[in-house]
């Protein structure tokens, strides 16, 4: 039998990595022989808090040589990897990642954990641990996280469908619906096309078909944007079917190259696990040869479904994005103020929540040839509202500190507030995509990363640089920027707590909707 890993000399324990086991245990034994893929994410060479106050922007050469991993480090990992027969796959001293692959039973021995099948509520088997990960400790400090032991589904797609008696709505049937450009023009977006920008897409499933990103940029008179789909940890373009996650993949493309036509869009498809989204971020984040300007994620889940050392990897990475001049527009969640979670508490959808983050919520747009008439929180369900709220984790960042954010509902822990802006996500007044040959209107906050990436592909385009970390900008002169959104609220039935918009900053709509820069 394993002896426990307390009892073996020289083993610490690795910070955060604490996980709880989810689902049950499934029948029939993990093969030790399988062959696996890690990540192991190592600490940077400086602090990165003063560059990160004197908002400059740098290379990538610089970030790279400043704060990037240390070799010497890298080269103690290699060591490490060999004493317990793991090879090295890659490397990457400005992810800070190096990739180990070897077998389930060699990084048992080699981390000190059990891992076992389990089966979720889903019904999918996945290979997971619970309980802490271990390290040498003549690594203590060198390694800050360990991913790809446990390979659960971590994050779902923030859109919603409209229909009606279970069947998707065709554009004709929803004459509240807007396609991108139009919306982009009714909320007075500067009057540029992205050109020589690059927008980013996170995708962890579904896929894009040509033929169908072909036909709808026709059907609105736009030339297709230049597309390129990157794979991350063995991700792929795997176009399925509409029911799928194609749906919240064309929404992003077409949504992004209807506001911004010129800019080219690159997608990095990844696995819906902790490492392959992490990786997929730290990918796009350090690509210098796409060189994204503007990154787009409309996947997530609740704080409390990640690890500690997962949240911090994932901002340390959107930190090294505002050092690098890369906006990270995040969707803020499509279930209000539970966002999914069915313990009677307000919970934020991470990676949203990260201070780093541009966290996007929803609203509900009423406008007729391109005049609003209202515009509101979206709400138009129990469960189907605008995530937003206060986070758990993060604690209250300088640039809200006279916003007037709220205490958390549940606990009264002083954090993060989110979202920071708004823009249309009611599937009722949703946009018009077109999804492996169907039309269909869909909404969600997934829609409005999108769509706020491609307004800062069109500010970046007209301001000759790129805009990065936009927070303080925003902060400091919110009325300057947005438009403000006062009515409705997030409360869910599941919790019975929430947030209701006002004048200002709410935990509803941010300061309302972006517009300008």
């Amino acid at each position: 039998m394993k002896k426990s890993p307390k009892t073996d000399k020289g083993l610490i324990l690795l910070a955060g990595s604490t996980k709880r086991a989810a689902g049950s245990p499934a029948t029939g034994t993990i093969n030790p022989n399988e062959l696996i893929d890690v990540t192991i994410r190592l600490r940077r060479k400086a602090s990165v808090t003063t560059a990160l106050g004197s908002r400059k922007i740098i290379s990538h050469e610089e970030y790279a040589q400043k704060f990037g991993a240390h070799p010497e480090d890298i080269g103690k990992i290699e060591n490490f990897a060999h004493r317990h027969q793991l090879s090295v796959a890659g490397k990457d001293l400005s992810r800070r990642s190096i990739w180990l692959k070897g077998k389930i039973s060699d990084f048992e021995n080699a981390f000190a954990v059990y891992l076992s099948h389990y089966r979720g509520l889903d019904g999918q088997i996945f290979r997971g641990r619970s309980g802490d990960i271990y390290i040498p400790k003549e690594l203590e400090g060198i390694i800050v996280g360990v991913f790809g032991l446990d390979n659960r589904v971590q994050a779902r797609p923030m859109f919603k469908v409209a229909t009606k008696d279970g069947n998707f709505l065709h554009h004709h049937s929803v004459p509240g619906s807007f396609t991108a450009d139009a919306i982009a023009k009714i909320y007075g977006f500067p009057q540029t096309t992205g050109e020589g920008e690059c927008i980013g897409i996170i995708e962890l499933g579904g896929g894009y078909r040509v033929t169908d990103l072909d036909d709808y940029f026709a059907n609105l008179n736009i030339a297709v944007p230049q597309i390129k789909a990157v794979s991350v940890d063995g991700g792929a373009n795997s176009p399925s079917n509409a029911q799928g996650a194609d749906g919240e993949v064309m929404l992003d493309i077409e949504v992004a190259g209807a506001v911004a036509p010129q800019a080219s869009i690159v997608v990095y498809f990844a696995p819906n696990t902790d490492q392959g989204f992490l990786d997929a971020v730290t990918q796009a984040v350090h690509d210098t040869q796409n060189k994204p300007s503007v990154i787009s994620i409309s996947w997530g889940s609740a704080e409390v479904n990640y690890t500690s050392q997962a949240m911090d990897n994932f901002n340390e990475a959107l930190q090294s994005a505002a050092l690098l001049g890369v906006t990270v527009c995040i969707a803020a969640g499509d279930s209000g103020s539970s966002d999914g979670e069915t313990d009677g508490k307000v919970h934020v959808d991470f990676p949203a929540s990260s201070p780093y983050a541009l966290a996007c919520g929803g609203t509900s747009l009423l406008a007729k040839n391109g005049v609003i008439n209202s515009e509101t929180v979206w709400h138009d369900s129990n469960d189907s509202a605008t995530g937003g709220g206060v986070s758990e984790y993060f604690a209250l960042p300088d640039y809200q500190q006279q916003s007037s954010v709220p205490v958390s509902a549940s606990t009264g822990f002083a954090g993060r507030g989110m979202p920071d802006v708004a823009g249309d996500a009611d599937p009722n007044t949703g946009y018009q995509v077109l999804v492996d040959g169907q039309e269909m209107v869909i909404g969600g906050t997934s829609a409005v990363a999108p769509l706020m990436a491609g307004l800062m592909a069109r500010i970046n385009q007209q301001n000759g640089t790129p805009a990065g970390d936009i927070h303080s900008t925003l902060y400091n002169n919110p009325a300057g920027f947005c438009r403000d959104i006062t009515t409705g609220n997030n409360i869910t039935t599941s919790s019975n707590k929430g947030y209701t918009a006002g004048p200002g900053w709410d935990a509803c709509s941010g300061w309302g909707v972006l517009s300008k820069l």
